[in-house]
């Protein structure tokens, strides 16, 4: 059933692309926001379309990076917009599209590495909630901003995917303390906290690489 829904949806995408023409370039000064409304006013899949176009790069860019296969990520790219087009009307606002976007499909790539106990990214680490590691001194975002992308994209591979989502969001996408919190569902202190850890296995795990 899941699979003749998304061969369902995927036709219907790839059929608001073709004929859209004139009625898709009406939409290139709307924004983001306005064209949820409207795609979710009206459960419009050729709206939809120009919202996939719009963003199917970037997710499919953000799943791979997760998925570390090109199969994998175009399959997680398929699953994201599935998912989005069925809660597209649980988007309130609160943030930019683009950052729930990406929330969105970090979140989904981390169910996605979870499940999969036969992968060796999952996480093996206890949850946040639960640890007592403490940091002597905060890792500036400076400290972050000066990695050098080889190592860094390494240690961001074997630190959980949770720490690496929320450090994404962060730096990568440039999502604010209010928007993480928002999007997270957590208090700001508590998004700190969140950060200050990921930030600071991030940097143990970075040095451990030559």
């Amino acid at each position: 059933m899941v699979t003749f829904l998304k061969r369902l949806f995927l036709i219907l995408i790839n059929q608001a692309g073709t004929p859209l023409g004139k009625k898709d370039s009406l939409y290139d000064n709307v924004s983001d926001e306005e064209l949820v409304e409207k795609i979710v006013a009206k459960n419009d899949t050729l709206l939809f379309g120009i919202l996939y176009d719009r963003y199917a790069q970037r997710v499919y860019n953000k799943c791979y990076g997760f998925a570390k296969s090109q199969d994998e990520a175009e399959d997680l790219t398929q699953d994201v917009f599935l998912m989005l087009f069925l809660k597209l009307g649980s988007f309130k606002g609160k943030s930019k599209f683009s950052t729930w976007l990406y929330s969105f499909t970090y979140n989904f790539c981390i169910n996605y590495v979870n499940r999969n106990k036969q992968r060796k990214l999952s996480d093996q680490s206890v949850p946040l909630e639960h640890t007592e590691y403490k940091l002597a001194q905060e890792v500036s975002d400076e400290s972050i901003y000066e990695m050098k992308t080889d190592r860094l994209e390494k240690a961001l591979e074997q630190i959980s995917v949770e720490d690496k989502s929320i450090l994404l969001l962060k730096y990568q996408d440039g999502a604010s303390i209010k928007e993480l919190a928002d999007l997270l569902e957590l208090g700001e202190s508590a998004v700190k906290m969140r950060l200050k850890r990921a930030k600071a296995k991030l940097l143990e795990t970075y040095n451990t690489i030559r």
